[in-house]
């Protein structure tokens, strides 16, 4: 199963890529994703994304297919084959 993983700002810096198409062997959580790539791309993707006590830092949005998990099961969400998850980084306005 496949799913395709975009980066934006400073996580684009942090792994390299705009997109990285990520295979996995079974279903699996938002959560779980994160974790993957955290043990992918090491300290700085983990700083970016958590804070000292391992939550995630509530100024990144995540989108699966279009749709912000925070309207789906949040980061329980499993994803399917050819899901499309974005990691948005804040968004200022003026």
């Amino acid at each position: 199963m496949n799913v395709e993983v975009k980066f934006f700002t400073s996580l684009r810096e942090i792994t390299g890529k705009k997109v990285d198409e990520i295979q996995l062997q079974k279903v699996i959580t938002v959560e779980e994703l994160l974790n993957l790539l955290s043990e992918k791309y090491g300290k700085k993707f983990t700083e970016h994304v958590y804070d000292k006590k391992g939550k995630v830092h509530g100024f990144l949005s995540f989108l699966v297919n279009g749709k912000n998990i925070n309207v789906l099961q949040g980061f329980d969400t499993e994803l399917k084959q050819g899901d499309v998850i974005a990691i948005l980084p804040p968004v200022g306005g003026g």
